[in-house]
């Protein structure tokens, strides 16, 4: 494992939590002028840090600890019936990687999606400069993944980071107007698909919020794991003595 203890943490002010009403934030970011590579970058996903664009960040709230980073054992996920039927119901759709989603049909998608489903986020309203920052590709780790119609029509981006162990998913945008395709879910359901191709035992899927409800969707595919405290600890169902531990973060 690379040596990380030479890497300077840099804290935000405190502001307003943009998932939980009432909370404050703090963000620590890696120093953005540090030397990272693909192999750093995937030693920091084990300690809970996601990236945004070219940042690698962690939460560091003094008073909350509600942002719990999750991750999914691909090799042991076995889809439940919806996620079957969700899988069946996009069966029809071409996926492949492209190099650049720097296009308009691509930004075209993303506008929408922001529009139409995180109008009360810090992300709205979107614009071309926050796009591109958002979603570059870093260190050479970085694929996107292309889901079309059996027309053509672009119905959905998945932002896909390779790491040496695992992948992390680093976001996905969809077509609001194909919503009733679960693409977000297929999106999901796809990247464990990779990486059980590629023996990779972990998928990221960021932070869960338990009182959050846009982010209930990712303790539905199991088994995962949490980290509590700097260890990750594998969940199937919330058993009891998983749950009161993360009823304490």
């Amino acid at each position: 494992m690379t040596d990380l203890t030479t890497l300077k943490l840099y804290a935000t002010r405190p502001h307003a939590c943009s998932y939980l009403p009432g909370e404050d934030a703090t963000t620590v970011f890696i120093d953005p002028t540090a030397s990272i590579d693909a192999a750093v970058y995937s030693d920091l996903s084990r300690y809970g840090f996601r990236r945004s664009g070219s940042h690698v960040y962690r939460p560091h709230c003094e008073t909350c600890h509600a942002c719990i980073p999750i991750r999914l054992l691909t090799q042991e996920f076995k889809p439940n019936r919806a996620q079957k039927r969700c899988q069946k119901t996009n069966s029809d759709l071409s996926i492949t990687f492209v190099d650049s989603i720097d296009t308009d049909e691509h930004y075209s998608v993303y506008e929408r999606y922001i529009n139409d489903r995180h109008s009360d986020g810090d992300m709205f309203p979107p614009s071309r400069g926050q796009y591109t920052d958002f979603l570059t590709a870093e260190w050479g780790a970085t694929r996107y993944i292309e889901m079309r119609s059996a027309e053509g029509e672009l119905l959905a981006v998945a932002v896909t980071d390779f790491l040496d162990h695992g992948l992390s998913a680093v976001y996905s945008f969809f077509s609001p107007q194909a919503a009733k395709r679960s693409l977000g879910s297929f999106a999901v359901l796809h990247q464990i698909q990779l990486a059980q191709e590629k023996k990779l035992p972990y998928l990221y899927l960021g932070y869960w919020i338990r009182k959050c409800q846009k982010m209930s969707y990712k303790t539905l595919f199991q088994p995962y794991q949490v980290m509590v405290g700097q260890n990750w600890v594998t969940v199937t169902d919330k058993p009891p003595e998983v749950a009161s531990k993360m009823q304490l973060l």
